[in-house]
């Protein structure tokens, strides 16, 4: 064989198995959507806005947030995602309701949530506050418990929507602590906000950047943080464990997954871009201004964390008896 034919041969091998490779290595090349499963304004929107400004510098690419709120947990977001082309150029930043609490209550939500997605990776996380309206007398959550029993489906408990994490965690509470208190659920924190402070609903679990405003300015009670320490905007009032009640422990988080079938090395460049933009000090310090720190994990980290909590809140449906509405 001549030197020119084995030439050609070797050019021709190295162009394809390089190709993917080549592709990846240009990528992006062209504006990437951020789907935010929830309306604007709320806590999802807001910090995802703060990273795709640092996003977009990092990855040299227009980083456009696109709002698609609706259905269990943010499952209308999430759907659109699944079914996008997995190029990486759509991918979601979501808490767990769409990814973990929302297909736990809800079993024909329109995707397989182990089998749709891949991780990124987690990015950040905040605590929760757990609150009441000024009219409960209860400065406490065992105070709460105590006026719960003595007044059976008096209290009202508002959440983010049904199959959202503080959706999960108000079942959880009346699970173990055996109270009867009415779920009503809204169409994302702004709404619910209002309600609470309107005295509609009596109690909230609710993200620390939506929520603290509401409790500085004296417009509902915080009784803990579900955090494992206590925050240092609120330093009198006690985590969940310090107030006897461990297993409200959680936080509010925000994930990163794109559709199966994206190349790893997509995968992990988006990762890697994550890291860098949410290492910048400005985009710390924007984020801390809302109760939230940044947190970055591996995709196999990410993915493990998923599979335990949908373990977690799919035992806590089985258990309370939750029904789809």
């Amino acid at each position: 064989m001549s030197k020119v034919i084995v030439a050609a041969l070797l050019c021709a091998a190295s162009a394809l198995f390089g190709a993917d490779t080549g592709h990846a290595q240009a990528y992006p090349n062209k504006p990437i959507k951020m789907v935010v499963p929830f309306p604007a304004g709320g806590p999802t929107d807001a910090m995802a806005r703060i990273v795709s400004d640092r996003l977009s510098a990092v990855l040299g690419q227009s980083v456009v947030v696109e709002n698609r709120g609706g259905g269990a947990g943010g499952s209308i977001g999430a759907k659109f995602v699944a079914t996008s082309d997995p190029d990486g150029y759509t991918f979601l930043i979501t808490p767990g309701g769409a990814l973990t609490t929302g297909p736990a209550v809800h079993p024909n939500i329109g995707y397989d949530a182990d089998k749709a997605f891949l991780p990124v990776g987690q990015v950040m996380t905040s605590p929760l506050i757990m609150a009441v309206h000024p009219s409960v007398p209860a400065k406490t959550i065992k105070e709460l418990v105590a006026y719960a029993k003595a007044n059976p489906g008096k209290l009202t408990w508002g959440s983010q929507g049904f199959g959202t994490a503080p959706h999960l965690l108000a079942e959880l509470f009346k699970l173990e602590e055996k109270v009867n208190i009415l779920h009503v659920p809204y169409r994302g924190t702004a709404p619910m906000l209002a309600a609470i402070v309107a005295g509609e609903i009596q109690v909230v679990i609710d993200p620390m950047f939506t929520a603290l405003p509401q409790v500085l300015g004296g417009k509902i009670n915080a009784l803990a943080v579900t955090s494992d320490e206590r925050v240092e905007k609120l330093p009198n009032v006690p985590t969940v464990a310090q107030a006897g009640f461990p297993k409200l422990r959680n936080t509010f988080w925000l994930g990163v997954v794109v559709p199966a079938g994206t190349p790893a090395a997509i995968v992990d460049r988006l990762n890697a871009a994550f890291r860098d933009a949410l290492a910048q000090p400005e985009a710390r310090t924007r984020l801390s201004n809302l109760g939230a720190t940044p947190k970055v994990t591996s995709p196999a980290e990410f993915g493990k964390f998923l599979a335990d909590e949908r373990a977690v809140w799919k035992g806590v449906v089985q258990a309370a008896n939750i029904k789809v509405q």
